[in-house]
């Protein structure tokens, strides 16, 4: 795992920029823990318009729906609850659509000092990237340094994303 610098979150926003400015493609972001950073990272590359559809940082029920059109309390009946991979797909897939982009990256975890209040430790986050398909990945950094574990965390889910766009087949022009 990286130590996680806020140079090293920039530099992976502007890689990610160019690989999407290079496709012609854009991204929609929602994100909880990271706190806006992923969104910063990817706005610090000027000429980001090309790209960024938008972002919102969704910290709380109230948010999740207005900004994502996600009912949490209805998604937990179904057994998905926040701070979950599923639910990190849940979060890219509606703001992927909402947004009309190619791409929607989410995240959502507990980034400290305490865990969140479905049991998860500081430093657990879930990401996900959704495209053509959408695929996930969870975080645990086994710290309770809450800036740090914000900049980890959006490290963690631009990485999944740039290894998606490198893998993925470019969109029919």
């Amino acid at each position: 795992m990286t130590d996680g610098s806020m140079d090293e979150l920039m530099a992976l926003g502007a890689e990610v920029g160019a690989m999407l400015k290079d496709r012609g493609e854009r991204v929609a972001v929602a994100e909880s823990s990271a706190g806006g950073l992923i969104s910063a990272a990817l706005l610090a590359v000027p000429g980001a318009s090309a790209y960024f559809r938008g972002g919102a940082v969704i910290y709380n029920r109230t948010s999740i729906r207005e900004l994502t059109g996600l009912d949490i309390r209805a998604l937990m009946q179904t057994g998905v609850r926040s701070s979950s991979e599923p639910f990190a797909a849940c979060l890219a897939e509606a703001v992927k659509t909402n947004m009309h982009g190619d791409w929607g990256l989410a995240e959502t975890g507990a980034a400290g000092p305490t865990g969140n209040g479905y049991g998860d430790e500081a430093g657990h986050s879930c990401c996900a990237v959704a495209g053509a398909t959408t695929v996930r990945r969870t975080l645990e950094t086994g710290d309770s340094d809450r800036p740090a574990n914000m900049v980890r965390f959006a490290i963690a889910a631009l990485t999944l994303f740039r290894e998606e766009l490198a893998a993925a087949p470019r969109k029919a022009d």
